[in-house]
């Protein structure tokens, strides 16, 4: 819903505004210390809900359907969304004080869903995916395990970190810590839950 008024409702220079007020900003630690008592907090959560285009938004919805499922099996709906929030939070922060300039816009639900797979990652280690892959002029579907596509992945995430602007207005830093915060996170509520078998 949010996504569909930002694209058909306001006019340009309210979604910059509403942008500028839900988003998260990047900034200072000291920066975050003087805009603590403002609400600037609450952007870490607001601001996982927020897209700016439909290809950012169906990209992280692909994901979190891989990955969801799967892991709420385990965590039970209230855990799989402590895990999203949560590291959502913690990964926005992270990337709002890496970014190199302060008053960049970090927006959209990757964080979240970097937490939830690095959250599935840890609770099905032996887990295997499958992909599909061009072989000439057929498509061949194979099954891999996790920890080596989720592994590529991360590993790419973490070089993009690097390569910065090169790739694109992407929080790269979001992604990297949202993924360490979720296998952080699954790893402490691990002895709580009842671990089945992944789909």
């Amino acid at each position: 819903m949010v996504f569909l008024w930002l694209q058909w409702w306001p006019s340009t220079q309210q979604v910059k505004i509403y942008l500028d007020q839900w988003g998260t900003l990047s900034g200072s630690l000291q920066q975050w210390r003087v805009d603590f008592t403002d609400g600037r907090p609450l952007t870490l959560l607001s601001a996982l809900f927020i897209h700016i285009s439909w290809v950012h938004m169906l990209g992280n919805v692909i994901f979190l359907l891989i990955f969801a499922y799967p892991s709420e099996k385990s965590l039970g709906p209230w855990r799989l969304l402590l895990v999203f929030l949560g590291g959502g939070a913690i990964a926005n922060l992270v990337a709002s004080l890496m970014l190199d300039s302060p008053g960049r816009l970090i927006v959209g639900a990757s964080s979240g869903v970097s937490a939830l797979i690095g959250a599935y990652l840890a609770l099905f280690p032996n887990a295997r995916l499958g992909i599909v892959v061009p072989l000439g002029l057929w498509l061949e579907f194979i099954r891999l395990p996790a920890i080596v596509l989720i592994g590529v992945w991360a590993g790419l995430q973490w070089l993009f970190t690097f390569l910065g602007p090169a790739f694109g207005h992407v929080a790269w830093w979001a992604h990297v810590s949202g993924f360490i915060a979720g296998i952080i996170i699954a790893l402490l509520m691990r002895p709580f839950i009842k671990m089945p078998r992944p789909g």
